[in-house]
């Protein structure tokens, strides 16, 4: 792949990803595991956490990361550390499931017009959030509905995609393992839109069963909890 400033870093569009990375700016990382990471075989990198997530940190995570020419996502927990300078995408979740309108548009608003409208909208991929963790931070911190029937996020699902043309759904089971029904009634449902799902993948065989159903899986926890080699595992199961 080419450098970033050439703008040829981008060689395949991230509708064809099928396995991403995600990076906690809160959480510490070893040079050999991001040496390791970078290796492992993933599509991109995504930049993205639920607290203490400063403008600080994450600029320090993408300085350890850049040099990889690896595709790089930033993913907002707010409207004060986003992230756009050296970034290739920003995807920007709307929790559709949350019972505060901030968490679907509020936050977003107050984010452009601190921008004062400059915002780099050929960057910017609009995510549907459905969380489905109610122990989750990013659960609890948004308030979200997580008692959802498997028909209630088929119905999300097709809101996101049909009326509100989110170019991503999002299934977040965020810690740990979801539901195969519900994610299969996401996919069933899923017309346009790109389905990701994260959430407890921290082996082969789980990131193998959620792929079936998903577009894009997404691993995240196990790369700190287990380390690169799980990380491998899980992108040689869906590539």
């Amino acid at each position: 792949m080419g450098m970033h400033d050439t703008g040829t870093a981008i060689l395949m569009k991230w509708k064809d990803w099928v396995h991403v990375t995600k990076l906690d700016p809160d959480k510490q990382l070893r040079q050999g595991d991001i040496d390791a990471i970078a290796a492992s075989g993933t599509d991109a990198l995504m930049l993205s956490g639920t607290l203490n997530v400063t403008a600080e940190n994450l600029a320090s995570l993408q300085k350890q990361v850049k040099a990889y020419n690896l595709p790089l996502v930033m993913e907002p927990a707010s409207q004060d550390a986003v992230l756009t300078e050296g970034i290739d995408y920003v995807f920007v979740p709307s929790v559709v499931n949350s019972m505060d309108v901030q968490w679907i548009v509020g936050k977003h608003r107050i984010w452009v017009q601190q921008q004062k409208q400059r915002v780099p909208w050929e960057r910017i991929v609009p995510e549907a959030y459905i969380v489905l963790n109610p122990l989750s931070s990013v659960g609890k911190v948004t308030k979200a509905d997580c008692s959802l029937s498997s028909e209630e996020v088929a119905a999300f699902t097709t809101i996101s995609d049909h009326f509100f043309h989110f170019p991503i759904v999002y299934i977040e089971y965020s810690g740990t393992y979801g539901d195969l029904n519900v994610v299969k009634a996401a996919a069933d449902a899923i017309d346009k839109s790109i389905l990701y799902y994260g959430g407890g993948i921290n082996s082969a065989e789980r990131a193998a069963q959620m792929s079936k159903y998903a577009d894009t899986i997404v691993v995240g926890n196990a790369v700190y909890d287990q380390g690169a080699t799980v990380l491998k595992a899980t992108v040689d199961a869906v590539q």
